[in-house]
């Protein structure tokens, strides 16, 4: 896109009283980064699901703050227009709110991110208060929370009865309260969604599997374009399939180099005859 501004927080919070969804993905490389900024993508999510994605683990536990600052910070050269976020890996700030403010610090002085995201309900209040004193904008995350996934009995869906409903919606306004401008709400059911969205006041609510209602939507770079080969979460819709493209062109690659047809003519470098034999002399002499 060309002429595209700065993406600010005042134009989010415009873009929802304008009725018009904000767009959302996960991005954790320059290049995919700078095609994701291109195509108009409102907000990148660096998420520590790069542990899976990127890294090859089962969970997104592993991630290290070392890992996130690298690939937000190679996220932002390639996004200059997207309000980028930081996702905070496990333990980065559940064990005080001090390490929290340290660590969301990091992400916005090493990485220049616009915000973080933590997980977590009114049990992280403190956190969240404690990061949006620091001046620093801060996301929550309920619902889902792959962090914690063990706790919740894996990856399903949470709020499926009214008394799990009514704790995430609790948890939604202790976390408005506190001082988060946005909350993701991850696999939560659809009207459970929608009526958390209703009720929100000053705070924007992001959805990812929770249906239409909400705010604007988040999705798993990975999934959305079929390059994790491991599983395909329901919630994820394939708008294009990179991974079949990339794998065709590795095999023709492969194929190419073996048969001898790749590199052809124009793909090296040639010498003028007198330099070559002027260096064969130098070799021989």
């Amino acid at each position: 896109m060309t002429d595209r501004k700065k993406m600010t927080l005042p134009m989010l919070f415009e873009k929802v009283a304008q009725g018009v969804p904000i767009t959302w993905l996960t991005c954790y490389d320059y290049p995919t980064a700078y095609l994701q900024d291109e195509a108009g993508v409102d907000m990148i999510l660096v998420g520590d699901s790069l542990g899976m994605t990127m890294l090859g683990f089962d969970s997104t536990l592993p991630v290290t703050m070392d890992d996130m600052i690298r690939h937000a910070a190679a996220v932002r050269r390639g996004a200059p227009h997207a309000w980028v976020v930081g996702d905070m890996p496990y333990m980065s700030y559940q064990p005080s709110v001090e390490t929290a403010i340290r660590n969301a610090g990091r992400f916005m002085a090493e990485a220049g991110c616009d915000c973080v995201k933590l997980e977590g309900g009114a049990e992280m209040a403190d956190r969240v208060a404690g990061i949006a004193r620091s001046g620093i904008p801060v996301i929550g995350h309920l619902g889902l929370t792959p962090q914690s996934a063990s706790a919740l009995g894996g990856f399903r869906l949470q709020g499926k009865t009214a008394a799990q409903a009514k704790k995430i919606a609790d948890d939604a306004t202790a976390l408005a309260d506190a001082g988060a401008f946005a909350i993701l709400l991850e696999l939560v059911p659809d009207r459970v969604c929608e009526l958390i969205t209703e009720r929100a006041r000053g705070t924007i609510i992001m959805g990812l599997g929770s249906g239409p209602k909400a705010h604007g939507q988040l999705l798993i770079y990975h999934d959305a374009f079929a390059l994790y080969p491991k599983f395909k979460p329901r919630m994820a819709k394939v708008f294009a399939d990179a991974g079949a493209v990339i794998r065709q062109g590795l095999e023709a690659y492969v194929t190419e180099v073996t048969d001898g047809t790749f590199p052809a003519p124009e793909h090296w470098f040639g010498m003028a005859d007198e330099a070559y034999d002027e260096l064969v002399s130098l070799l021989d002499a």
